[in-house]
């Protein structure tokens, strides 16, 4: 069985465009949620939101190669992060085969939203139409990509909720350890929307404040917006290409608890058994590791769920844990890919960023998330945590490079 290794990364969030811009943001301890100046909402002045505060087109201008790319939003987004990911190589048919897993969950709707009325007016032509409809399918956004930047020879989209991208790191993976792949570029994008706005509200799910992730008060989470991808290779394929490894991809599981629609199982079932199953794919104990990048919405069930699970699951020896949505917002399907690439960031600079707006622990389970930037400290192994509706949960392990 191959190991599979992290060697570029890209992301955009509303932390900023760019992994520098990103992780200095996450240093400083300064979240991206505010409230939104694109979004066409009559919600968005009342829920705040972590939104990218460049518009869709200079999104698309700021791209090195903008091509006959689709000018949306998801596929600029999506985009200016694969650039980055990739950089300046160029893969050439002799160094192996080469994939894309690309992962969403409302596709192209935050365009389609504001051009529902052409959509359902009989005046307009059956041709345009059919091309803005064409948009809203998750697919879209993975074939314009996968055209764009030459990369047909093995593509798929992966759409799970908020596991979304978390799942399309591990079937790349999968791909690459079992040789039917030599690399793939994995990850995902998701934009803000009236309708995932409008949905997590009839939920109750979202707070009307910063979200406090594992706080006793905490009262629901702010969506975001974003996109980030991972190149992955194998041993082979990274000397052909002459990147330079950043993380060992060590462990991953997906497992499906199937409790409820939208709600986790109370005793963190899934959320358990997924985080079990990474750390012995790896090979490693419960011991090994260094820090956990919980999924952490802040909403009251989820976070107590996850908290029991990894009580269950590290006892006593507790490794440090902080969520990150309170920087991003929840970014649905492109959150297990930006976590993906903080974890990298903590293996890589030796630091670990805290939750914001902590106040007071949860009184069901006596765990302290991180609150204070930490630096300087020796981390080995991360296991970074996505767990969508449906009971579909992911978790991801990311080892340093020896």
């Amino acid at each position: 069985m191959r190991s599979v290794y992290v060697t570029g990364m890209g992301i955009i969030s509303a932390l900023g465009i760019g992994v520098t811009e990103n992780r200095s943001a996450l240093l400083a301890m300064q979240s991206g949620i505010s409230h939104s100046s694109h979004l066409n909402s009559l919600l968005k002045d009342k829920l705040p939101a972590a939104e990218i505060k460049e518009d869709t087109a200079t999104l698309h201008n700021l791209l090195r190669y903008p091509g006959q790319l689709f000018p949306n939003r998801l596929v600029s987004m999506a985009a200016l992060a694969m650039e980055e990911a990739l950089g300046e190589t160029a893969y050439q048919p002799g160094m192996g085969k080469m994939g894309f897993i690309n992962a969403t969950s409302v596709g192209g709707m935050a365009d389609v939203e504001d051009h529902y009325t052409e959509l359902v007016d009989p005046s307009k032509s059956e041709a345009a139409i059919n091309l803005l409809g064409d948009t809203l399918d998750c697919g879209h956004c993975t074939e314009e990509l996968a055209r764009h930047f030459h990369l047909a020879r093995f593509i798929g989209t992966v759409s799970t909720a908020c596991s979304s991208s978390a799942n399309a790191l591990m079937y790349g993976a999968r791909l690459i350890r079992n040789g039917v792949l030599d690399g793939a570029i994995c990850g995902g994008a998701d934009t803000l929307t009236r309708f995932t706005l409008n949905g997590f509200n009839s939920l109750k799910n979202i707070d009307r404040n910063p979200c406090k992730p594992f706080d006793a008060n905490r009262n629901g989470l702010n969506l975001g917006e974003g996109a980030a991808y991972l190149v992955l290779e194998s041993e082979e394929m990274m000397y052909a290409s002459g990147r330079k490894p950043l993380a060992v991809f060590s462990g991953f599981c997906n497992y499906n608890e199937a409790f409820h629609p939208t709600s986790p199982s109370p005793e963190g079932e899934g959320a358990y058994r997924a985080m079990k199953g990474a750390i012995e794919i790896a090979q490693l104990k419960t011991s090994d590791i260094s820090y956990i990048n919980a999924h952490g919405t802040a909403t009251i069930n989820n976070d107590i769920a996850e908290a029991i699970a990894m009580k269950k699951l590290f006892g006593e020896n507790m490794p440090a844990f902080s969520s990150t949505k309170c920087y991003t917002g929840h970014t649905l399907a492109a959150a297990g890919a930006i976590e993906a690439i903080f974890s990298v960031f903590n293996i890589r600079h030796n630091e670990l960023y805290p939750v914001l707006n902590f106040e007071t622990p949860m009184p069901e389970i006596k765990l302290l998330p991180l609150t204070a930037v930490k630096e300087h400290t020796s981390i080995e192994h991360v296991l970074s945590n996505s767990f969508g509706f449906g009971g579909n949960n992911a978790s991801l392990l990311f080892s340093k490079y020896a």
